[in-house]
């Protein structure tokens, strides 16, 4: 049934209209807590991707948002964010229902979006080239040059969020986009074209369509207008997509997840370390790529932090977020199956579930949130993604055992340190291969700490100054004044 608190039927922004699919197709979309039908979405495929990409080329091409006066783009950027957050009770709500988060984390997501285009907004008029001097008789500058269209793909967990910081960014530099909101939980991206709308961005500057990865997003991934490539999501679908921009040698953004792990030491104040951890695992149901899905203890208060986290975990309430639980549902029925078939081989391979471990019974996609102590390295637990609230324990007995554990997957997201001694705090983070490094609190940072990965969490920097960075390319300028390089100039 749908529910009645929220729009039923949603369609694509393209050209800056609100239009149906061009095959006429819907996706139905769930309310994960309940698993039962809330809205529909028209059905992007290739025909919708490639009327998007015309209306992103042809404003492109028209030169709309690269000749604004930089302090005239900025301040529309300004407004994109200023009406998003006249618009965050309303996307509070659909958030809640379309994707599982709580009132109050939906409204922080929604909060959060309006942030990056306020962040941005204000540093449009600060991307700056140089001059580089060649003596007398030339002039020579740089200027950052935006790509043109930017194909923008964003996944389900944290969909207005991940789709306003790269938005922010390409309009920001004077790029246009085509943006595939993710079909599991869609509908609060279409929010960013309201307030687009709303702000006065010319129509097909932005552009957003929801489809099917293995035809609308494949279908953006490789056409052949598109200049520049944004991705969030799976190794596995990064991989066919980078397959896909190799064909055309585009440039890529990518972030492709992580295993990170905290590390404790001995002198940690551990009932910090608790807080932080159970925020860095449980946020989001632990749907969330940079999560703290590893602990690495050193052997001294092993004993201490399992009992500890174990009891923060069983504390914790489940249920659907509109209820203000703790712990909200995963975001599919697949999805649940999935992270508990990763508990169930934890078990065999010889882990102890000291808290959890399994679905809940009845309606809804809920996952008891889970501790796994006596883990080795060799483990599946240890090595690959669960996304989901899933924590494994290991020890460690000296510091450079401590950085081998956390450095010893294929990812390199983030990663943690717990110490009161700021020489360790120091050493570690120097040694810990990672794209963002916390101490003593996992997330630590926002809007303007540059985030990316290293190794299989991909590459390229979202947030921050750094992140406008990916959204241009530098061309050079070099004029010869004269004939005669220092000679004087004619009368």
């Amino acid at each position: 049934m749908t529910d009645t608190r929220i729009k039923t039927y949603w369609q694509n922004y393209i050209g800056g209209r609100w239009i149906d699919a061009a095959e006429g197709g819907r996706i139905a979309i769930e309310n994960p807590a309940t698993g039962e039908q809330i809205a529909e979405v028209a059905r992007a495929t290739r025909a919708d991707v490639d009327l998007a990409v015309a209306a992103a080329r042809a404003r492109f091409k028209a030169r709309t948002l690269i000749d604004m006066r930089p302090m005239t783009r900025g301040r529309m950027v300004l407004e994109i964010g200023r009406q998003m957050e006249l618009l965050a009770d309303e996307i509070a709500l659909v958030e809640c229902l379309d994707n599982g988060k709580t009132l109050g984390g939906a409204k922080n997501e929604a909060m959060a979006a309006s942030r990056y285009f306020t962040y941005y907004g204000g540093a449009t008029d600060k991307l700056e080239g140089r001059m580089i001097p060649l003596g007398a008789g030339y002039v020579d500058y740089t200027v950052p040059a935006p790509f043109g269209v930017s194909a923008q793909i964003v996944p389900w967990n944290f969909p207005l969020q991940i789709a306003a910081r790269s938005v922010a960014c390409a309009l920001a530099t004077g790029n246009c986009v085509v943006l595939k909101s993710p079909e599991l939980s869609p509908l609060s991206c279409y929010f960013i074209a309201e307030a687009c709308e709303r702000a006065g961005v010319p129509a097909g500057a932005v552009n957003i369509l929801c489809g099917y990865g293995h035809d609308c997003g494949a279908a953006l991934a490789s056409h052949p207008d598109i200049d520049h490539i944004v991705f969030t999501g799976s190794v596995k679908t990064g991989q066919n997509i980078l397959r896909a921009a190799a064909e055309r040698v585009l440039p890529c953004i990518m972030e492709l997840g992580g295993k990170s792990a905290g590390i404790v030491f001995p002198d940690a104040d551990l009932d910090q370390v608790t807080a932080s951890t159970a925020a860095g695992i449980f946020s989001n149901a632990g749907q969330v790529c940079s999560a703290q899905s590893r602990l690495v203890v050193h052997r001294k208060v092993h004993a201490e932090m399992v009992e500890r986290i174990a009891a923060k975990a069983a504390s914790l309430s489940i249920g659907p977020g509109i209820e203000g639980k703790d712990i909200g549902p995963l975001i599919s029925g697949p999805q649940l199956d999935k992270v508990e078939a990763f508990c169930l081989a934890a078990e065999q391979q010889g882990a102890q579930a000291v808290s959890g471990g399994r679905r809940l019974g009845g309606p809804g996609h809920f996952m008891q949130p889970t501790v796994f102590a006596g883990v080795t390295p060799d483990m599946t637990i240890a090595r690959e993604e669960v996304f989901g609230p899933v924590l494994a324990i290991q020890i460690f007995d000296d510091p450079e055992q401590a950085i081998e554990l956390a450095n010893g997957t294929e990812y390199g997201l983030c990663a943690g340190v717990y110490t009161k001694d700021l020489r360790t705090a120091h050493w570690a983070a120097d040694r810990l291969v990672a794209g963002q490094v916390f101490v003593n609190e996992w997330f630590a940072g926002g809007v303007e700490t540059p985030f990316g990965g290293t190794k299989r969490s991909g590459y390229g920097r979202e947030k921050g100054q750094e992140a406008l960075l990916n959204y241009v390319q530098t061309k050079n300028i070099g004029i010869r004044l004269d004939s005669g390089a220092g000679g004087r100039p004619g009368g």
